[in-house]
C-alpha cells in the first residue's frame, strides 16, 4: 500500500470506502430528487446501501462485515454461488465432487435420447494409476435383449423377477411428490423395481404403480405403534400390496452409518404423517438402532416372520459394512439357525443422502469394494452364495460401474444420484435446505412444478433403457452371454504407469467352502474377526482390549 494511503487510512480506514462512497452518492442524488426523474430510486437505493454500511458496523455477529461494511456482502454472495460457479467454469470434466461433469452429462444424454458418443477419443488419462477396463473378445456375442433380470427369492410364495438396474432408497420427504410420482411412473414403463426409502410407501409411490421395494428402518415407518415399536398388523397391511415386491430391512445406509436421523415436526406434513405412521407436526424419529431384533439370530427370525406376513415375498437386509465382527456374527447365524435372507443390499460409505455429518460422509463405513467383496467371499466361504442375492449401491450410474459391481459379486445394482440426475438435478447440493433449483428434492409446492411428471416419466425410463442398452455392448464385446457372466478376471485394474493387474489378481476371493473346512481361515479379516463373532451376539467375543470381553 502507498504511504499516502497509509496516512488515509490512518485516520479513516480505506476499507470503508466503499460505504462512504454510497453515503457520498445517497447526497447527491438526494440533489438530482427534484430536477431528475431517476432522482427518487437513487435515494432509495444509495440511502438502503448506507443504512446497510451502518448496520454492518453495530452488528456483533460477523466481523468481516464490522471491517468491510457493504462491500463485505460481496464475499458472503460469492460464497453462495461457489458451487455453481465452480461446476460450471472450473472444475474439469472427469473431476468428481462428488459426481464429475462427464458422468453427469451422460445421464442427462441418456434420459432425454440425445447422442451419448464421444468424439476424438477419451479424455482419460489411460497411464493414470487406478484406470480401469474391460477385457473384449475375438469372437463377440450377439443377445436378442438388454433386459437383464434375475429371479429373488426363488423358494418363496412369491419370487420376483428384477431387473439389474433399479432404483436406489429415497424417501418421500427427501424428495419431492413429483419426483417421487416420475420415478416410480418410469419403474413401471420400464419394469424394473422403486425402492421407497425408509419414509414408507406414500401415496405418490402408489399413484403409478411401479414395482416397489419397501424399506423398513429402525424407525418402522409405516408398520409402527405409537411408541415406535413394530406393529404386524399394519406391517401386514402394506406388504400385501401387489406392488411391493420385496422387503428390506434397513440396518445401516452408507451415507451415515451408525446415526439415526429425525425429520422436523416443521416439515411432517399430513402426507408425510400418512405414510409414516406419525402425527401431523411432531418430530418424526429413526433411532440408530433396531427395537424388534437384539442378536443375529434374533435378526434372522425377524425376517422369517416379515416373509410369513407379507404373504411369502422375499426379503432381506440392507446394510453399510462396519465391524466386521458383525457381518460375521449374522453369517454364522445363517449357519446355525439354516435361515438365509432372500438378499442382502450393500450399502457403499460413498453414497449419498439430502443431509449427514461431515465426519460420516467422509470417514465412517466401508466403501462398495470392500464392503460387497467382503459379503460376496464371506456367503462363498459358507457356501451360501447361491441361496443369497446381492445388491449394492454407491455411486452407480454408468454401464461400465455396473459391469464392476458384477466382477466383484453384485447380482443387481441400484442408483439413487443417477436417478436424480434423470430427473434433472443439477447437483447444486442444496438438497437440505428446501431450496432445491429444479423442485427433485423440495417440499416446496411452487418449486415442485418445476418438475413436470410426464416428461421426466420419459427421461427415468430413457436413462434406464439406454444404460442397459449400453451393458448390453459391454457384455456382448466381452463374448458374454448375461452381465453376471462378469467376473474380476474380466477387470484390468492399471496399478501403477507400467503395470496393470486383474481384478482377480488384485483383490481377494477366497473359494467355496472355505470357511466351513476347519483349516487355516484365508485373509486376516477372516483370521482376525471370524473367530470372534457368535451368532448370539453383533458384541465381539473375547476381542483383547475390547469392553465387550
Amino acid at each position: 500500500m502507498p504511504r499516502w494511503l497509509q496516512s488515509v487510512d490512518h485516520h479513516f480506514p480505506v476499507r470503508y470506502a466503499t460505504w462512504l462512497l454510497c453515503a457520498a452518492l445517497f447526497g447527491i442524488s438526494l440533489g438530482l430528487l427534484f430536477y431528475s426523474r431517476y432522482g427518487v430510486p437513487l435515494v432509495l437505493l444509495f440511502g438502503a446501501l448506507t443504512w446497510v454500511g451502518w448496520y454492518d458496523v453495530r452488528q456483533t455477529k460477523r466481523s468481516v462485515l464490522r471491517n468491510y461494511p457493504v462491500i463485505g456482502h460481496l464475499r458472503f454472495i460469492l460464497e453462495y454461488i461457489r458451487p455453481e460457479i465452480r461446476q460450471y467454469f472450473i472444475e474439469g470434466d472427469s473431476e468428481a465432487a462428488p459426481f464429475s461433469r462427464q458422468q453427469r452429462s451422460l445421464v442427462y444424454q441418456r434420459s432425454k435420447g440425445d447422442p451419448d458418443k464421444r468424439p476424438f477419443g477419451t479424455q482419460l488419462d489411460v497411464q493414470l494409476e487406478g484406470y480401469e477396463w474391460i477385457n473384449h473378445s475375438l469372437s463377440p456375442t450377439h443377445l436378442p435383449s438388454h433386459d437383464f433380470r434375475i429371479t429373488i427369492g426363488e423358494g418363496r410364495a412369491q419370487p420376483y423377477s428384477a431387473s439389474i438396474f433399479n432404483i436406489s432408497a429415497m424417501s418421500f420427504g427427501a424428495l419431492s411428490a413429483n419426483a417421487i410420482r416420475s420415478l416410480n411412473a418410469g419403474a413401471k414403463k420400464g419394469g424394473f423395481a422403486h425402492d421407497t426409502g425408509e419414509g414408507s410407501i406414500s401415496v405418490h409411490h402408489r399413484a403409478n404403480g411401479g414395482d416397489l421395494i419397501w424399506e423398513i428402518g429402525s424407525g418402522y415407518f409405516g408398520c409402527r405403534n405409537a411408541d415406535g415399536t413394530f406393529n404386524a398388523e399394519r406391517f401386514e397391511a402394506n406388504a400385501r400390496d401387489p406392488q411391493v415386491k420385496l422387503i428390506e430391512l434397513k440396518l445401516s445406509q452408507g451415507a451415515k452409518p451408525g446415526h439415526g436421523g429425525v425429520l422436523p415436526g416443521a416439515k411432517v406434513t399430513p402426507e408425510i404423517a400418512e405414510a409414516r405412521g406419525v402425527p401431523v407436526g411432531e418430530d418424526c424419529i429413526s433411532p440408530a438402532s433396531h427395537s424388534a431384533f437384539g442378536t443375529p439370530v434374533e435378526l434372522l427370525q425377524f425376517l422369517e416372520r416379515l416373509s410369513q406376513l407379507s404373504g411369502g415375498k422375499p426379503v432381506g437386509i440392507k446394510l453399510c459394512i462396519g465391524h466386521p465382527w458383525e457381518w460375521f456374527a449374522i453369517a454364522k447365524a445363517m449357519l446355525e439357525t439354516g435361515l438365509t435372507p432372500d438378499f442382502i443390499v450393500i450399502d457403499g460409505a460413498e453414497g449419498g443422502t439430502g443431509a449427514a455429518p461431515l465426519e460420516f460422509t467422509d470417514h465412517v463405513g466401508a466403501p462398495l469394494q470392500e464392503g460387497l467383496l467382503l459379503v460376496h467371499n464371506t456367503l462363498v466361504g459358507l457356501n451360501l452364495r447361491h441361496k443369497v442375492k446381492l445388491g449394492c449401491a454407491g455411486k452407480v450410474v454408468s454401464a461400465f460401474d455396473i459391469a464392476r459391481m458384477m466382477a466383484l459379486g453384485a447380482d443387481w445394482c441400484n442408483s439413487a444420484r443417477g436417478f436424480m440426475f434423470s430427473l434433472g438435478c443439477i447437483q447444486a447440493q442444496a438438497c437440505h435446505t428446501g431450496h432445491c433449483p429444479t423442485g427433485v428434492t423440495t417440499q416446496d409446492s411452487l418449486r415442485q412444478q418445476a418438475l413436470v411428471v410426464p416428461d421426466k416419466t420419459q427421461r427415468v425410463f430413457s436413462y434406464h433403457d439406454n444404460t442397459l442398452k449400453a451393458l448390453q455392448e459391454l457384455v456382448q464385446a466381452a463374448g458374454l452371454l448375461h452381465p453376471g457372466d462378469i467376473t474380476a478376471a474380466h477387470i484390468v485394474h492399471r496399478v501403477s504407469r507400467h503395470e496393470v493387474k486383474l481384478l482377480a489378481n488384485l483383490l481377494p476371493f477366497i473359494k467355496p467352502g472355505a470357511l466351513l473346512g476347519g483349516g487355516e481361515l484365508p485373509g486376516n479379516v477372516f483370521k482376525v474377526y471370524w473367530p470372534i463373532a457368535s451368532a448370539q451376539s453383533f458384541a465381539p467375543q473375547g476381542l483383547v482390549g475390547s469392553p465387550h470381553a
